[in-house]
């Protein structure tokens, strides 16, 4: 039996963030034309989705409680005014990410950048020749704003594995830290600043759980947050990692190999992205010990495979552009993690041009002498 790895979050935890909101859009009505004199009803307000950095869907849930959003209908033609006024338009700022459906899951467009439109429901036309002269009704239906967030860096790994305590050394993010699992209940983002004012994002999960089950039905709720990142960044404790007394402590290979089956399970595609693999906490008593024997399991993995039981075999592996040792906890060789992240995000982004063949050939000339991933030799 395959154990799947779940996100595993109290009640109170599921409430502090959301991700997918469902709304009520209702554009205007088209007003009344003026048949004696032709004159022509205002168009119906439309409802548009406008991306703002300062908004989130908990705002937009907690400043609209009923979830409805109409726009104004449009006005009336008169003898005095033969042209209506268009009816008020209603805007919804929406976090950077957003993808917005309706209930038959037709995708009407997603929010990328700051100042991004989707016309969420379109107001009606106004009354005219060719429509007798009576304003047309405007669309109106269910949509659902779903949020996957936009960083260069997804950071994965288990409770504990110090993912925090890492955002925190190499970025401007302040998250909370402690040393129980699930100190992270929410999506972090935080933000790696170069010298030369370079900036890089990086998005830290909640922790994964081997063999948990949801009681609030989250499932892979957040692993959707890692879909638009360019590269994963996967992080283990030296010493392994046990959730409780009760749980088995699974080795730092047997972590990596449990991370890398578990983002297979969510997606596949998740799998080829470029990635790094970072081992935390080196600087414990006999750390070189467990980094030493980590990292000839990870190049001889085609006969580690073999001895592996079947629930933590991932069927395809990840290929790391590099492994790196650290204490995040003293910020020990996270300057050069730092580094080596930018230089991976440049490489990757030059060679999203050229064909799969260049790509390997181009990677492996790059990183030649220091290339290490599941499967490398």
């Amino acid at each position: 039996m395959v154990h799947k790895t779940f996100l595993l979050l109290g009640k109170k935890a599921s409430r502090k963030f959301i991700d997918k909101l469902r709304i009520f859009v209702k554009a205007g009505s088209g007003g009344l034309g003026l048949s004696k004199y032709g004159g022509v009803g205002g168009r119906g307000g439309h409802v548009f989705a406008v991306g703002s950095t300062d908004a989130s869907l908990k705002k937009i849930k907690n400043e609209n409680s009923d979830q409805r959003f109409v726009a104004g209908n449009g006005g009336n033609s008169s003898a005095r005014s033969l042209q209506g006024s268009p009816g008020k338009d209603v805007f919804i700022e929406c976090p950077i990410g957003i993808s917005v459906k309706t209930d038959s899951q037709a995708v009407l467009g997603e929010i990328m950048k700051e100042n991004d439109k989707v016309l969420l429901a379109k107001g009606g036309r106004g009354g005219d020749p060719s429509n007798s002269f009576i304003g047309l009704k405007g669309d109106s239906h269910n949509v659902s704003l779903d949020l996957k967030l936009i960083a260069d860096i997804g950071l994965v790994g288990f409770p504990n594995a110090g993912k925090s305590t890492l955002l925190k050394s190499l970025s401007r993010s302040s998250p909370k830290i402690a040393s129980y699992p699930f100190t992270t209940i929410e999506p972090r983002v935080g933000i790696l600043e170069y010298d030369d004012h370079r900036q890089i994002t990086m998005a830290d999960l909640p922790g994964l759980i081997e063999g948990a089950h949801m009681n609030v039905g989250m499932g892979h709720k957040f692993l959707k947050h890692i879909e638009r990142t360019k590269l994963l960044l996967l992080i283990v404790d030296v010493m392994g990692f046990r959730l409780n007394p009760k749980s088995p402590l699974r080795s730092s290979f047997e972590n990596v190999l449990l991370l890398n089956k578990e983002l297979e399970l969510y997606k596949e595609e998740l799998i080829d992205k470029p990635s790094v693999l970072v081992i935390n906490k080196v600087d414990l008593p006999s750390a070189q010990l467990h980094v030493d024997a980590l990292m000839n399991k990870l190049q001889q993995m085609e006969d580690e495979l073999k001895s592996i039981a079947e629930e933590f075999r991932p069927k395809k592996l990840l290929q790391f552009d590099d492994v790196i040792t650290v204490s995040a906890k003293n910020s020990l060789n996270t300057e050069h993690l730092k580094a080596k992240l930018r230089e991976l995000l440049d490489l990757h982004s030059d060679l999203d041009g050229q064909d799969s063949n260049q790509k390997q050939l181009s990677l492996l000339k790059n990183s030649l002498t220091e290339h290490v991933g599941l499967g490398a030799v």
